[in-house]
């Protein structure tokens, strides 16, 4: 998929070329910064719906005003069949990539970045999916998984409520014990950092939902929030700003590294 994107960035400053026109110049006129543009030309951002929407609006003769489509959009569209995701998710998933730092919180699961097949097809195992969609996603999550062991991988610090290390799945202990025995290996990573927050904590900021908020090369941040049926990309200044106060009080309330480790190596035991 890389080399598609990379495709798509080169037909970007082809585009570009021909109107000979700046980088700030041609952002002035679809409506974005000229490091914006830079950015996604370079690799440090990726081309968004919204992204190629502008410049086809902008540049496009044949331009479906009705279908909202033009040339970028619809290689944008054709790009997204060739992903295993599901397309809601594609344009995140290029932002994980990307990331330069991963701060990622969950009160209810494993994050999808850390879990094991058996983990990740147990919790998609509910009857809502069917058996080639479940196949289909579980593939996709692993996928994700090589931002950490690519050779610059992604740092993440992940922070879990400790009833993660509590929950069944569909009655299998064995599926846990060799989830939380995966984060222990996980967790000795360098660039990985996995912390709990303890039971007796109580109720404390976070609990409404897990986030993720994602660095990019360029130090700007997005956020995602995952809902029941689609993901959401958070980039406004305001939600930013109080994702980012609630991601110190929940890492505030997480025990230390080391502490969090001997948790987890805990709760692996009392699933044998």
């Amino acid at each position: 998929m890389s080399n598609a994107i990379d495709y798509v960035r080169e037909e970007l400053r082809l585009l570009r070329a021909h109107l000979r026109s700046s980088q700030d110049d041609f952002g002035r006129v679809i409506g974005y910064s000229g490091s914006h543009v830079s950015s996604v030309e370079t690799g440090g951002r990726p081309p968004t719906k919204d992204y190629m929407l502008a410049v086809d609006r902008a540049h496009d003769p044949a331009f479906d005003p009705e279908a909202a489509e033009g040339r970028f959009t619809r290689m944008l569209r054709e790009l997204s069949k060739l992903e295993q995701t599901p397309s809601w998710l594609r344009e995140w998933i290029e932002l994980e990539r990307d990331a330069v730092l991963l701060r990622w919180y969950e009160p209810a699961f494993v994050p999808g970045v850390f879990q094991t097949e058996a983990y990740a097809r147990g919790m998609m195992d509910n009857g809502l999916l069917l058996p080639a969609q479940i196949d289909q996603r579980v593939a996709s999550r692993l996928d994700r998984q090589a931002i950490l062991t690519r050779d610059v991988p992604v740092p993440v610090v992940a922070v879990l409520d400790a009833m993660v290390l509590r929950r069944g799945i569909n009655g299998h202990p064995d599926i846990v014990r060799e989830q939380l025995e995966h984060l222990v290996k996980i967790s000795e990573l360098p660039h990985v950092q996995i912390l709990v927050v303890p039971e007796e904590t109580g109720i404390y900021p976070g609990l409404q939902g897990g986030f993720i908020l994602a660095t990019l090369s360029d130090g700007s941040v997005v956020a995602h929030l995952d809902h029941q049926v689609r993901a959401q990309i958070v980039n406004h200044t305001d939600d930013l700003a109080t994702l980012q106060r609630t991601w110190e009080a929940v890492r505030g309330e997480a025990l230390p590294r080391r502490q969090s480790l001997e948790l987890i190596k805990e709760a692996a035991q009392r699933w044998t």
